[in-house]
Parts: C-alpha cells; sequence; structure tokens
C-alpha cells in the first residue's frame, strides 16, 4: 500500500514501514494545507501529526482516503463520524503514550510548583524570580483514572506526594483505587483538598463543559491544574474566570483544540494558562512504541526493543546511574520504582514472546531476563563504558531469544 508520511518515525519504524509498504515522507505538508490536500487526492493511507486536524472538509479532499494513523491517543483533532460514514479506518495508538504522558504531567507539575526555574533560564534576576513550592507533602488530585494516571500515581508517590481521586465512571469502592494507592473522594472534595489537579479523564461526548462553573467553584484557592484530556470538558467562560479571580494560580494542557484560546474567546489573552501542542506523546520511545505492529515476526522485535533500551541508556548517563546506583539510596520506595520499570520492559518481552509460543511464558522469567541484561548494564557502569552499551544489543538480544526456545518449567 502507498502510505503517506507526514508524522516523523524513529528510523528503526521508519525501514520496518518501509519493508513493507510503498513510502513517501513528506514532513513538510504538516504545515502547508493548500499543499496537503494536493498530495491527499490521491491517497490511500495517511500517518498524520498531531496538529492536523482531519475533517470533514479534509475528507472530502481525499477521496480514495482508506486509512488515517496517529501516533498519540487522543482523537480529539480526529472527525470519528465522519471517518466512519467514509469507512476510513482510524488507527491510534492506544497504549503507546501512556509512559510519555504521565512524565508529561509530572514535568508539568514541577515546572508549576517552581515556575523561578523559568524565569531563571529566561534571564531574569534573583528578586524577580518567584518562590517556588515542594511536590513532597503537598496533595494532587488523579481527576480521571484513564491508564496515564496509573503510571503517574506511583510516580508522585515516591516525591511523597499525597493522593486523592475521581473518575465518573469509577465506583469509590473499586479495588484500583488501593492498588494505586489513591484515595477516592467525590469531585467537590478533591477540588477543595487538591493543591494540585492533574486532569487525564477519558472523554465521551456528555462530557463536554463538564468542568464549569458550579464545579470550578470548589477549586482550593491557588489551585495549579495539569491535563491531558480534551479541552472541551472546560466550559471556557468558567476557566477564564477562575485564571483570574484567583482559584487557579496556573493551568498547563496538552493538545488543546485550536479554537480553545483562540482571539475572541475568553482565554485568549489570560496570562496564566499554558498550552502546548500535544508534547506529552511526543517522544522517541512513544513513537516507536506506536509503531511497532503487534503482527511482526517477534525476533525483530525482540532486537528492535532491546537496541532502542541500550541506546537511551547510553543517551542518558546521569538517568541512567540515577536508575541502577542511586535509586537504591531511596530505600523500599527506590525498589518498588526499579521493580515496576523492570515490568515494564518485561511486558514488552511477553507481548512479543506471545508472538511466537503456543503457551505464555511466565512473568518470573520474563522479569528474570531483564535482569540479566540489568546486570550487563551495571558491569558497564562499574567499567565506565556507558558509551558502549549499545553494543550490547545484539548479545543481549540472542540471550532472551534463546531462552524463549527453551521448555520453560514451573518452579516448584
Amino acid at each position: 500500500m502507498e502510505v503517506l508520511l507526514i508524522d516523523p518515525l524513529v528510523p528503526e519504524a521508519l525501514q520496518w514501514l518501509q519493508d513493507r509498504h510503498e513510502v513517501t515522507f513528506r514532513p513538510e505538508l504538516g504545515d502547508d494545507p493548500i499543499e496537503l490536500r494536493k498530495a491527499t487526492y490521491k491517497t490511500r493511507a495517511i500517518v498524520l501529526p498531531p496538529h492536523v486536524i482531519v475533517s470533514q472538509e479534509f475528507l472530502n479532499f481525499s477521496p480514495k482516503l482508506e486509512l488515517v494513523a496517529r501516533m498519540q491517543i487522543s482523537s480529539d483533532n480526529t472527525d470519528l463520524d465522519a471517518c466512519a460514514k467514509r469507512n476510513v479506518r482510524v488507527v491510534q495508538a492506544r497504549s503507546a503514550t501512556v509512559r510519555s504522558n504521565a512524565e508529561y504531567l509530572l514535568y508539568g507539575l514541577l515546572m508549576l510548583y517552581r515556575r523561578g526555574m523559568v524565569s531563571a533560564l529566561l534571564g531574569r534576576k534573583i528578586s524577580q524570580v518567584r518562590m517556588g513550592r515542594e511536590l513532597c507533602g503537598s496533595t494532587v488530585g488523579l481527576l480521571g483514572l484513564a491508564p496515564v494516571a496509573h503510571t503517574l500515581a506511583p510516580m508522585l508517590m515516591g516525591l511523597g506526594v499525597r493522593l486523592v481521586g475521581y473518575d465518573p465512571a469509577v465506583h469509590h469502592a473499586a479495588p484500583i483505587w488501593d492498588k494505586l494507592g489513591v484515595e477516592p473522594v467525590s469531585l467537590h472534595e478533591l477540588l477543595g483538598r487538591s493543591d494540585a489537579v492533574s486532569l487525564q479523564v477519558v472523554y465521551a461526548s456528555r462530557f463536554k463543559g463538564w468542568l464549569n462553573e458550579r464545579v470550578l467553584n470548589h477549586c482550593k484557592p491557588g489551585q495549579l491544574w495539569v491535563g491531558v484530556s480534551r479541552s472541551s470538558l472546560f466550559e471556557p467562560e468558567a476557566l477564564a474566570l477562575a485564571l483570574t479571580d484567583g482559584r487557579i494560580d496556573a493551568c498547563l494542557l496538552d493538545g488543546a483544540s485550536p479554537t480553545f484560546a483562540a482571539e475572541g474567546t475568553p482565554l485568549y489573552g489570560v496570562p496564566n494558562l499554558h498550552l502546548t501542542p500535544r508534547l506529552g506523546s511526543h517522544t522517541r520511545e512513544a513513537k516507536l512504541r506506536a509503531s511497532i505492529d503487534p503482527k511482526r515476526d517477534w525476533s525483530s522485535q525482540i532486537d528492535l526493543t532491546i537496541r532502542l533500551y541500550l541506546e537511551t541508556l547510553a543517551a542518558n548517563p546521569l538517568l541512567l546511574r540515577a536508575l541502577f546506583v542511586e535509586i537504591l539510596a531511596l530505600g523500599p520506595a527506590g525498589l518498588v520504582a526499579r521493580r515496576l520499570a523492570m515490568e515494564r520492559l518485561a511486558g514488552v518481552l511477553l507481548a512479543a514472546a506471545a508472538n511466537h509460543r503456543s503457551t505464555p511464558i511466565p512473568q518470573w522469567l520474563a522479569t528474570g531476563l531483564i535482569g540479566g541484561i540489568n546486570e550487563m548494564v551495571l558491569q558497564h557502569i562499574e567499567q565506565d563504558q556507558i558509551a558502549h552499551l549499545p553494543r550490547l544489543s545484539n548479545q543481549a538480544a540472542a540471550f532472551m531469544k534463546n531462552a524463549l526456545q527453551t521448555r520453560v518449567m514451573e518452579p516448584t
């Protein structure tokens, strides 16, 4: 199939796509609507960046279009009803961007708590720099239990944050609250107790304008907001009022609708509203996960995963030492964080193995294999050979694949 690629992919994913399809890479079309219309007129499949809107008008200029692919989970930039009527398939990365969005929310909270750092980077004098606050000991409200919240919660707990939460679709007695370490409360209580709110509600049409004046009136004064959900959850007039009367001190939203704070709207020019163009999912790792086809052969999937893992560690030596050496100084909390990271990588291994084995491999084996690779990483740290980590890729991948090809005996 001919594929028009406008959203850049990491090299490994691009190579995989080119091996199977005829790919035309035209990233410049994302910022040129007229040329984009010309290019899509005969296109059957297209991979689009977040800022390109797929509307009825877009489809009218794409009569042969059969498939639209997105490297992020949000669908607020795609008219799903119009695509369904035209029988245009929409492919999205349902879980690939969870980790990246969780890190974006964590970064957003840290940035809003310590806005003086941004001021200093912009060259302002210390007398002009706003005094910051610490996340540790504060209360953060998780508004919505989308998968992003499942990843964000342990990050915040590791920093000493108290968590309260509300989700209109999750009962307060559901076991997931205890599993995540989040105290379930009512919406009004969450707003009244939280120093900051993280918004990751799974959107449905009935939630349009849900966060209105009646709801936001319960905000604790000086509250901070970060979010990766649809901006249409907010009633613009209510958010503008809350941002100007002190209830909400600052608000950072990712991927808001282009018209959300456009000229002529209540939010236009509000100085403490900060919008980013869907940067939460804009990471190398998220794009790679989003582009991996679960039907691809298991061997190359493992090769790709291990190579990316080791290349990422080698490219971030400070992060590498923090994860493998200094995290142990945190005691039990550090060990939990390290175990969770290993389990996530083991999950990729389990998914790849499912395409190869008639019987699944146990979690303990997958985690053990990751532990073996991490021992190789530790040896390189001890020998001050971090830059050489990518050279382990073939050896580590072969180690994994050999283990997957043997008969597994459950421990007694």
